[in-house]
Formats: structure tokens, C-alpha cells, sequence
């Protein structure tokens, strides 16, 4: 890598302009209040997340909370807003 770079007057050839899709700095920044907590999850549990995270580059830890997140999320909407079928499943085996 220790040659001169030769540059070129070259067409660039059927340019396009791509929407600008990347989030705002400060939405990269902002994070959720988190709390530590000790929980004692079952090994096939921690074993599944594990596994996934390993799949998809990422932490189990963060699956499991996002999971969380989103169950709470779900059901923190009013009734009207959810689906009806826990409430009929419920119902029926009530």
C-alpha cells in the first residue's frame, strides 16, 4: 500500500439520491432508566437466549430485557387496545 494512487477522470455512471434513513444523534444517545435486578431464570431459559444471542451477534441479556420491554409494553396499553383472545382463552378455561 505504499504506491501512488492514481486517480481517474471516469463518467460515475447512473447516480441515484437515497433517502436519508439514519436515526438523529441524539436518538442514538437516549437510553431507558435501567434498574438492576437478581432474578433466577430456568437453565433452558438462559440456555435458548444464549443460543439466539450467539445467532444474532447481539447479548442474551439484552434479548431478555428487550423481551421484557415488550411484554410490559404490550400490556400496559389499555384493554381496548389488546387483542381479545387472552381474555377469551382465559375465559374458557376459567
Amino acid at each position: 500500500m505504499s504506491g501512488k494512487i492514481k486517480y481517474t477522470d471516469e463518467p460515475l455512471g447512473d447516480l441515484k439520491v437515497i433517502p436519508d434513513f439514519l436515526p438523529r444523534p441524539e436518538e442514538l444517545v437516549f437510553r431507558d432508566e435501567g434498574v438492576k435486578v437478581t432474578i433466577a431464570l430456568s437453565k433452558r431459559s438462559v440456555e435458548y437466549f444464549k443460543g439466539e444471542a450467539r445467532k444474532h451477534h447481539t447479548q442474551y441479556q439484552r434479548m431478555i430485557r428487550r423481551l421484557l420491554d415488550a411484554y410490559a409494553e404490550h400490556h400496559s396499553r389499555p384493554s381496548s387496545a389488546r387483542s381479545t383472545r387472552i381474555r377469551t382463552k382465559l375465559a374458557r378455561a376459567g
